[in-house]
């Protein structure tokens, strides 16, 4: 029998052997094999290769509903029914693992009997563990193009190794080999195989590879690009968790400082979601527009100069008593903690600043930060989600009783050390994947509550800095920031927009991205350019909602 580990570094094969192809170019490819029937697909599975369904789905089927399914990464629904497909299920690698808990990479593929010959790999969200419908539909909430499925692509999903109650259950960091799986290995581990499985529908491997996630999805497209440089074409990495370690202790340092500006119950326990009210962040928001909006050109209830944005809550300080129209003094020092990002005793950063944006006032930034739980039992995910993370997974060893809230910015940091070595995709050496034709289009909300858009621009300079500088960067890769959008879409922002056709038609027809057309739910009838950073968005006179109104500079 073929070991997991000489399965995945392609040198063996165990049962019936499929055809291993890796970066393949060009549409006319010859055969590789007779087609295998969707149903004979299961004829295929092996010790470490379990597939338990291979059925023929008739066109007109409606995406399955999936309870436990990444919603944080706010993927936009298919609201099409699906096309005749062959739907196959599996797992790979079944093992017994640490507290004789039941692992292996749940996957999902769906082929399209009217193939156009791509293979899209859709990332997942929150701590993944569940195996979400592989669609391919555009991970932004806001976004109205077809997903990759009805576009001809086959696509594959995965739990990345582990199944969980939920997105955001954290109790496979208890297992080593599930750690890793999570952190990176299923990547690598899917894309083999579902390519292998590609080839023995329709006898021949796909033209071209694509990987599309936001959140830990987009984290998870980076890691493809730094770890797995030959296995794609064209990625798209939306919000990408590139520091998840780090921007998990901005939750906790975030939950700390809202902490202290909150109201206590009649117990003395203080109430998270109430230590901003609507209208307190309205007020924010009003006077981020005020010192902001008008820099791009027009005032028009968007921040496009994001560069230049400067705000101080202080400014908003009520010199006296708490009123509708000002801030209390532990509120502007709860925006300052929070906006600051966090530090340790000696000010040293342990994750970055936040940049401002109207779209502090939005549900979806909310949600995260403050949550709405009227007790002080919050539900803000940034103390759900975060805290569980921390203990079983970012700190090695794991520490299940951990108090996340309790978290020692001095002490504690070290612990995550470790888990940010496998799971932060930082690294900036991506010669292999640029050399081979590899295209990065990266898009980032400047609102996002949860990963900071100028931690993702430090990063960037990084990448130009290590690659040639910006102008040589910007042939191979693109980022893409959002004014007004929260974490993958919402708020006061343009959020419908297409990467996967734009970095389709970067890869196949040397078209680079100058620009990528938005709109959105919350401006209705206005149209404008994204811009690839650093460039924003000008007005240049002409109607004030229309794209071609406005240019791309650098600031």
């Amino acid at each position: 029998m073929t070991s997991g580990a000489t399965r995945r570094n392609g040198r063996g094969r165990a049962g019936h052997v499929l055809p291993v192809v890796l970066g393949l170019t060009g549409l006319s490819l010859p055969a590789l094999a007779d087609p295998l029937a969707c149903g004979d697909l299961a004829r295929l599975a092996r010790s470490d290769l379990r597939i338990t369904r291979a059925e023929a789905i008739p066109a007109g089927t409606l995406p399955a509903d999936n309870p436990g399914r990444a919603a944080l990464t706010g993927a936009a629904r298919a609201r099409a029914a699906l096309p005749a497909h062959c739907l196959v299920e599996g797992t790979i690698d079944p093992r017994v693992g640490a507290g004789g808990v039941s692992y292996g990479i749940g996957f999902q593929l769906r082929l399209p009997e009217a193939w156009n010959g791509r293979f899209l790999f859709q990332g997942g969200g929150g701590l993944d563990g569940v195996v979400n419908e592989a669609i391919g539909a555009i991970p932004v909430s806001g976004a109205t193009a077809p997903p990759a499925l009805l576009r001809g692509y086959a696509v594959a999903s995965t739990d990345s190794g582990h199944r969980g109650r939920d997105n955001a259950d954290a109790s496979f960091g208890l297992d080593q080999q599930a750690r890793i799986d999570f952190a990176y290995g299923a990547i690598g581990t899917v894309a083999r195989e579902a390519k292998g499985l590609i080839a023995a529908r329709y006898g021949r491997a796909p033209a071209h590879a694509y990987f599309m996630g936001c959140s830990n999805g987009g984290r998870s497209a980076l890691m493809a690009a730094t770890r797995f440089p030959t296995a794609f074409d064209g990625i798209v990495a939306g919000a990408p968790a590139f520091r998840l370690t780090r921007a998990g202790l901005g939750q906790v340092w975030d939950t700390q400082a809202f902490l202290a500006a909150a109201p206590k119950d009649a117990e003395g326990r203080p109430i998270l979601a109430e230590s901003f009210s609507e209208a307190d962040l309205a007020l924010v928001a009003g006077a981020v527009l005020k010192a902001c909006d008008a820099a791009d050109g027009l005032a028009d209830g968007m921040v496009d100069a994001v560069a230049s944005c400067r705000f101080d809550p202080a400014s908003l300080a009520c010199p006296g008593d708490k009123t509708a129209s000002c801030l209390g003094e532990r509120q502007v020092e709860a925006l300052r903690r929070a906006f600051r990002g966090a530090q340790d005793s000696q000010g040293k950063p342990v994750y970055a600043a936040w940049p401002w944006d109207p779209g502090l006032a939005a549900p979806g930034w909310r949600a995260w930060k403050l949550g709405t739980s009227k007790t002080a039992v919050p539900n803000a995910r940034n103390a759900t989600l975060g805290p569980a993370a921390i203990a079983n997974y970012f700190l090695t060893p794991p520490d299940p009783g951990f108090d996340a809230l309790r978290f020692d910015f001095d002490r504690d940091v070290a612990r995550t050390a470790e888990t940010a070595a496998i799971n932060d995709p930082t690294g900036t050496f991506v010669s292999t994947f640029t050399a081979r034709g590899g295209r990065l289009l990266v898009y980032q909300g400047v609102a996002d509550p949860v990963f900071s858009a100028r931690d993702l621009v430090a990063h960037w300079q990084a990448l130009a800095r290590d690659n040639g500088g910006a102008a040589a960067l910007s042939e191979r890769a693109r980022l893409f920031l959002v004014p007004g959008m929260t974490h993958c879409g919402g708020g006061p922002a343009l959020d419908d927009f297409d990467p996967l056709a734009a970095i389709e038609s970067w890869v196949e027809g040397g078209k680079a991205p100058d620009t990528m057309p938005a709109r959105g739910t919350a401006f209705p009838g206005r149209t404008r350019p994204l811009c690839p950073y650093p460039k924003e968005a000008r007005y240049d006179g002409g109607e004030a909602d229309k794209a071609e109104s406005f240019a791309c500079r650098e600031p």
